[in-house]
């Protein structure tokens, strides 16, 4: 792992051991998160496959009833039956925070007469119809649900993968470089030591050499 480009001094060894504290602490943190992200992301897919075969099923009811009714109408009947709605339905986004994650909330409302939410008379139309209506009106929740389930199961992966980014960066990359940096400078730093210490002793012995001299000298 090539180590960073910096002076081997004590100064700037403090200050690597603190990018050291902090990377390590952020780096923990950060798999925290990643794994409560992990979690909670698998447990949204689960529902989010649950939800989507009971609608996909539904929907499916639905394009069945329309295809039949279709089949025993004309066309230009079916369009005139379904041209003027009943209920007219409005919906509401919010957003909910998830470890950092603004996922989205759909509340959805329904303006009309709740009790008839045909928007024809039965004369001259089929029960295929009527049954497509009332499979349609009450598949609308779910597929909202569904929607907001979907949303927040693509934010949460992006978010994942951001912080799964973040930890192999800090693991493999700056921890490593900051670890080698410092094992660097404190080699470094030893070798100084020693380089003094070394002058120090001769410095030492040439003190006394010359102390003895002068003892020498000053008796003879």
């Amino acid at each position: 792992m090539a180590r960073l480009n910096v002076n081997p001094t004590r100064m700037e060894l403090t200050r690597l051991k603190g990018r050291l504290r902090t990377a390590t602490r952020g780096h923990k943190l950060l798999k925290d998160k990643r794994d409560e992200l992990m979690k909670q992301f698998l447990e949204l897919v689960r529902r989010n496959r649950a939800l989507r075969l009971s609608v996909e099923a539904k929907l499916a009811k639905v394009y069945g009833s329309f295809v039949l009714a279709s089949a025993v109408m004309s066309k230009e009947s079916l369009e005139e039956a379904l041209m003027c709605p009943r209920q007219s339905v409005s919906v509401d986004v919010g957003v909910k925070n998830v470890m950092s994650v603004n996922v989205p909330i759909f509340d959805f409302h329904t303006e009309g007469d709740s009790s008839d939410i045909y928007p024809y008379g039965f004369g001259f139309t089929s029960g295929e119809l009527d049954n497509a209506v009332y499979s349609l009106g009450d598949v609308l929740s779910e597929l909202l649900e569904l929607a907001q389930m979907e949303k927040s199961a693509e934010l949460m992966s992006d978010e994942i993968e951001k912080t799964r980014r973040r930890v192999n960066a800090l693991e493999y990359v700056m921890i490593p470089q900051l670890q080698e940096t410092i094992r660097y400078i404190k080699m470094k730093l030893d070798e100084n030591e020693r380089g003094n210490l070394t002058r120090i002793m001769k410095v030492k012995d040439m003190m006394i050499a010359e102390a003895r001299r002068q003892e020498e000298e000053a008796g003879s």
